[in-house]
C-alpha cells in the first residue's frame, strides 16, 4: 500500500492557523486520503485533522521587548516542533506566517533534516519594514507562497522561488450572513445601533488594546444607551476577553460562532478594530471602521526605527491615503477612539462614504481570480513534483 504523503504545518497565530485549515482542507480535496497532516496549529487546523501537541496562544506574541521576553518559551516551542517531525517524518514542511517563530522552526529543521522540503506560506512584509529579512528567509526555505503580487521581487532578487496564491482574506463571502439573525441573537431593536469591538488576536493586544476600546465605548453609550457592543472573538484570546467583559460596566455581546461573527460584519454600523486581517474583511462586509493599535512604550519607539509606512491597514497603503482612520499608540485613548466613532455614528452619509472608499481602496488589493488555497495546494503539489523528478 503506497504511503500518504505526509504533510506538517506550522501556525503560531490564529491567521495562520486560519490559512493553514484552508490548505489542509485543498490538499485533502486534491488527494483525498492520500495525505495525512500533522504539526502545530490552533483550533480550525485541529478541524482538518492537524493535532498540535501545544496551545499555539502563547505564540502570539505582540511587540519587541514581549519577544525577547518570551524567548525561552518560544525555544522551546521550535523543540517541541522539531522533535514532533522528527518523530512524524514528514514529505514536506510548510510554515505559515508568523515570523520569529516559523524562521527558528525552519532553521532547526534544516538542521535536523537537511534534505526536507521547507515552503514558508507568507513572507514577511520587508517592503514595510526591515528588507535584510528576504535575504533570512532565502537562506531558510525551498519556496515562497505568497500572498501579495507585489512581493516577488523583493525575494528573488535573493534568489527564493516565489508563488503568488492570492489573498483568501480577499474571496472572503458575506453573502450568506444574516444581519437580522444578528439582531434577533442580542435582541436590538430595529433603531438600534451596533457597534462591533475586534481587539486582536494576541493575548498582548488584549493587554494593551482592549482597556481603551472598553473606556471609548463607555463613554459613547453615556450618551447612546441604546448603542449595542457586539465583541466577534479569536479562539486565541476567548477566556481572556471573557474575563474582562464580565466586569465591564455595560452589556458587551461576545460572539465566537464563526457564522455569527459574519452576521455581525454585516449587521454593524461601526466597527473599531485593532489593525490587521479583520479590517480587509470588514471592508469587504462593508463595514466602515476605526482603526486602532497600541505596543508598549519600548517596543512601540524600536518598531518606529524599522517601520517605513506611513500607514498600518493594507487597503489604506494600497490607496496610498487614509480610507479608514488610525488611531495609533498615544492616539489610541479612550476619549480620542470615542470622538472618531461618534462622528461617524452621527453621520450616516459619511459611513457610506466611507464603505464606498474602502470597497475602492480593497480593489487595489488585487481579487484573486480562484480560490487561493486551491493555488497554495496546487504549488505544493507541483513544487513536490518537480524536487521527485
Amino acid at each position: 500500500m503506497t504511503r500518504p504523503l505526509t504533510v506538517m504545518l506550522v501556525a503560531a497565530e490564529a491567521s495562520g492557523d486560519a490559512l493553514g485549515a484552508g490548505l489542509a482542507r485543498a490538499l485533502r480535496a486534491r488527494l483525498g486520503d492520500g495525505v495525512r497532516f500533522v504539526g502545530v496549529g490552533g483550533v480550525r487546523m485541529a478541524e482538518q485533522g492537524v493535532k498540535s501537541p501545544f496551545d499555539i496562544a502563547p505564540l502570539s506574541i505582540l511587540g519587541i521587548i514581549e519577544g525577547v521576553r518570551a524567548l525561552p518559551m518560544v525555544r522551546r516551542r521550535v523543540r517541541d516542533t522539531a522533535e514532533l517531525a522528527a518523530r512524524e517524518k514528514p514529505d514536506v514542511a510548510i510554515l505559515i506566517d508568523s515570523w520569529g517563530f516559523t524562521l527558528r522552526v525552519a532553521q532547526a529543521l534544516r538542521l535536523q533534516t537537511p534534505g526536507l522540503p521547507l515552503i514558508k506560506y507568507v513572507g514577511p512584509q520587508v517592503w514595510a519594514s526591515r528588507p535584510g529579512r528576504a535575504r533570512t528567509l532565502a537562506s531558510s526555505v525551498d519556496l515562497l507562497l505568497s500572498i501579495h503580487g507585489f512581493d516577488a521581487p523583493w525575494f528573488e532578487k535573493e534568489g527564493l522561488p516565489v508563488v503568488s496564491v492570492g489573498n483568501p482574506t480577499l474571496v472572503r463571502d458575506f453573502s450568506h450572513a444574516d444581519p437580522q439573525r444578528l439582531r434577533d441573537h442580542i435582541g436590538a431593536g430595529p433603531d438600534d445601533q451596533i457597534l462591533l469591538l475586534l481587539p486582536g488576536s494576541r493575548p498582548a493586544e488584549i493587554r494593551h488594546v482592549l482597556p481603551h476600546f472598553e473606556e471609548a465605548a463607555a463613554l459613547l453609550k453615556t450618551d447612546r444607551p441604546a448603542l449595542r457592543v457586539v465583541i466577534p472573538v479569536a479562539s486565541t484570546v476567548l477566556v481572556a476577553v471573557k474575563a474582562k467583559v464580565a466586569g465591564w460596566p455595560f452589556r458587551a455581546h461576545v460572539i465566537e460562532d464563526q457564522q455569527q461573527k459574519d452576521d455581525a460584519f454585516v449587521a454593524a454600523d461601526l466597527a473599531l478594530a485593532c489593525s490587521g486581517t479583520v479590517t480587509t474583511e470588514l471592508a469587504l462586509a462593508n463595514c466602515p471602521m476605526v482603526v486602532a493599535y497600541r505596543l508598549g512604550p519600548v517596543s512601540y519607539r524600536l518598531a518606529m526605527l524599522v517601520f517605513k509606512s506611513p500607514w498600518v491597514t493594507m487597503f489604506n497603503i494600497a490607496a496610498q491615503k487614509t480610507v479608514a482612520p488610525e488611531l495609533l499608540q498615544y492616539d489610541c485613548t479612550g476619549p480620542k477612539l470615542a470622538a472618531a466613532l461618534a462622528e461617524r455614528l452621527d453621520n450616516p452619509g459619511l459611513r457610506s462614504l466611507q464603505v464606498a472608499e474602502q470597497a475602492r481602496a480593497v480593489s487595489l488589493m488585487g481579487r484573486p481570480e480562484s480560490d487561493p488555497a486551491t493555488r497554495a495546494a496546487d504549488a505544493v503539489l507541483s513544487f513536490l513534483a518537480s524536487r521527485a523528478a
